[in-house]
């Protein structure tokens, strides 16, 4: 079983052992979602604008599974750092019995909330019809988005990010072969599912996915004097747990619902606009990946040495984290700049797709250091169990910000799709301001600061 006491030992060992499989992981789940446009791409424009809003549409939705898997990663890693077997093993079994409760809940909200959802970002014709049917077969897909999530904050905890890595990419080549199978069926023999052929191959796999992670997690050292009664549900635990779940899961319902702002802005400018969007999102991921699997590591680290009062290592432990990512992403730079409308002709023979999507990766090329910086306040502010600070972040950033910009940008200076990029710009811009004050504000209260002289000075 892979336990690591990340309280002691060289920070740069701990962040490569974590820091790789989880990358490797987060570039199979991207790959992942990649091939899913790229057979979407077989059936025209319309349908990758319908995967685009029905997936942003049920993303929404399992946001909850990652706010349990960062609580958990804290919570459980603090109580590592305690040296608290007990208590670390009490939170897992609640945290496990709380993810199957927001999983039931989730299935009847989206059965009911799913289509109001869609209507909003898209126009009626073609499009929308296929992201809502992609959408409804997604709901059975709920178990596995959330489960997998919750339970892998817990190995995080223990510093194991190798079973997701794992999981991930046994999950992208089931994906690769289920998607034609599915969809075109075996002449002869069953018959295809088209387009929400794509979906179930999603359902299998990811299901797949949270049922090897949740083995793995009872299979640790940290279960074995498990008691049944441990997954009674404890009001005291609920609200432990759900206090940190909340602000993250709602800091990135608000990441992915900012989605909902920007397809409304682009909805005016046709189908290819929504496509485009889609493709910029799968590929800035690729070149993202690196910095957030560093970004990712930071939680468990920082967890531990805080939860051990090792605030030196903590602080060691960020800045370590965000120059590290901000290097990686400044060489993704050329790529991005250079090579986005080659990287669009991947996913699609339609040049206004193919223009638009260059235009968006120029833009994203710029922006991607601030990213890796702001993620990183998210994981530091985590670590220290505030992760309420992460939500009103997320709030101004994913919705005011993005909102009065992408307004200021497109509609009043009149920029069109060039203003809707700028104005997320800069509400990335002004969000890293905002979390870098809140930032060294909590840091001065919980670890004495964050070990830079010129702005922890007393005011």
């Amino acid at each position: 079983m892979i336990e690591h006491d990340l309280t002691e030992g060289p920070l740069g060992g701990h962040f490569r052992r974590l820091a790789v499989p989880a990358a490797i992981g987060m570039l199979f789940s991207t790959l992942y979602n990649v091939v899913d446009t790229f057979y979407a791409g077989f059936f025209g424009t319309q349908a990758q604008a319908g995967l685009a809003v029905g997936f942003q549409a049920f993303f929404i939705l399992v946001a909850i599974g990652f706010g349990l898997g960062s609580a958990l990663s804290a919570l459980v890693g603090n109580a590592k750092g305690r040296k608290d077997a007990a208590d670390a093993r009490h939170l897992a079994a609640q945290g496990i019995g709380l993810a199957m409760l927001a999983t039931l809940t989730m299935m009847l909200i989206a059965a009911f909330v799913g289509p109001s959802l869609i209507a909003i970002v898209s126009e009626p014709g073609g499009y929308r019809d296929a992201g809502l049917g992609y959408f409804q077969w997604l709901i059975f897909a709920l178990p596995g988005f959330i489960m997998g999530p919750a339970a892998n904050g817990i190995l995080q905890a223990r510093g194991d990010t190798l079973t997701l890595q794992r999981a991930l990419v046994v999950a992208f080549f089931v994906n690769v072969g289920l998607n034609p199978l599915l969809m075109y069926g075996i002449p002869g023999v069953i018959g295809g599912m088209g387009f929400n052929g794509i979906a179930l191959a999603t359902i299998l796999s990811q299901t797949g996915v949270a049922v090897f992670i949740l083995s793995r997690v009872f299979g640790r050292a940290l279960m074995q004097d498990l008691k049944l009664s441990e997954f009674i549900p404890d009001p005291a635990k609920y609200y432990e747990i759900f206090a940190q779940a909340f602000p993250a899961g709602f800091a990135l319902l608000v990441t992915f619902s900012s989605g909902f702002i920007v397809q409304y802005a682009l909805k005016d400018y046709g189908e290819a606009s929504l496509a485009a969007y889609g493709i910029t999102m799968r590929v800035e991921q690729l070149f993202l990946l690196p910095a957030l699997g560093i970004t990712i590591s930071l939680v468990p680290i920082a967890a531990q040495n805080f939860g051990a009062g090792n605030h030196a290592r903590v602080r060691e432990a960020f800045h370590r984290c965000w120059m590290i990512g901000v290097v990686m992403t400044v060489f993704a730079f050329p790529f991005l700049w250079f090579g986005g409308g080659y990287a669009a002709r991947v996913f699609s023979n339609d040049p206004e797709v193919i223009r638009i999507s260059a235009l968006f990766l120029k833009v994203e090329a710029v922006i991607l250091p601030l990213y890796v910086v702001l993620f990183s306040i998210n994981s530091l502010l985590q670590a220290l169990k505030k992760a309420a600070w992460t939500m009103w972040i997320g709030i101004y950033r994913q919705w005011i910000g993005i909102a009065l910009f992408i307004w200021l940008f497109a509609y009043v200076i009149d920029g069109g799709l060039t203003g809707v990029r700028l104005g997320i710009a800069f509400g990335v811009g002004t969000g890293l301001l905002l979390s870098l004050w809140i930032g060294i504000f909590v840091a001065r209260r919980r670890i004495g600061g964050l070990g830079w002289p010129a702005l922890n000075g007393q005011a």
